[in-house]
């Protein structure tokens, strides 16, 4: 996925406070970066940041991360039910990138985008690391099955969720298990636009806006 424009996120999702300094704009962000989240905190929608790549509570160490939750059974699953009923987050990108399988075993990058910053759902938790006593926030993105669309080019997709179920999903108060996947079920993607881009998004050693020329 790319992001990571502050002033922009800050007045797209309306939040009350911004709980974080700008990040590094990145055309191709990996799992283990800090990425721009928006959750409610004490009636508050807040905007802050927190690594990709959810690391379970019960983990002995960091290594064990979930950079994303299919929606189908992540309320079932350990390392994510607790944060699917009581850690939810917002995670805005510009767009995102998948890959299409080809017929000779080569796999074509894609981004796909909308108008408008997207709102990817999201779970979180925080981790603490036992041996130095640091307390890491980390996330994970809710993929389901792709928008018939995206589905030529792969099968999975994150949900983004419009604006007028924002509010729903960062509820706090918000804890039936069916109302929040009726929540993930009622997302519409938008108007999705979707090319081709180089194979140069394969390594995350490759970081500007090069990457999104269409091939």
């Amino acid at each position: 996925m790319i992001g990571q424009k502050l002033e922009l996120y800050s007045e797209h999702f309306a939040v009350d406070t911004t709980k974080t300094d700008q990040l590094n704009l990145s055309f191709n962000v990996a799992p283990t970066d800090q990425v721009y989240s928006v959750a409610e905190f004490e009636g508050e929608r807040m905007l802050g940041q927190m690594r990709w790549g959810l690391i379970p509570h019960y983990s002995k160490d960091r290594r064990t991360i979930h950079i994303n939750a299919r929606a189908e059974t992540m309320a079932e699953k350990p390392a994510f039910r607790s944060s699917f009923i009581k850690r939810r987050c917002l995670i805005p990108a510009d767009g995102f990138y998948e890959w299409q399988r080809m017929e000779d075993g080569s796999r074509l990058p894609h981004f796909i985008s909308t108008d408008q910053p997207m709102a990817f759902a999201g779970i979180w938790t925080i981790w603490n690391d036992k041996e130095t006593n640091d307390k890491l926030t980390t996330c994970s993105i809710i993929t389901t099955e792709s928008d018939p669309r995206i589905e030529p080019i792969h099968e999975r997709m994150p949900v983004s969720l419009a604006p007028e179920l924002w509010g729903d999903w960062l509820d706090k108060e918000q804890e039936n298990p069916s109302t929040l996947i009726s929540i993930l079920d009622a997302n519409r993607p938008g108007d999705l636009r979707f090319r081709e881009v180089s194979t140069m998004v394969n390594s995350v050693r490759n970081n500007d806006l090069t990457l999104l020329n269409e091939v």
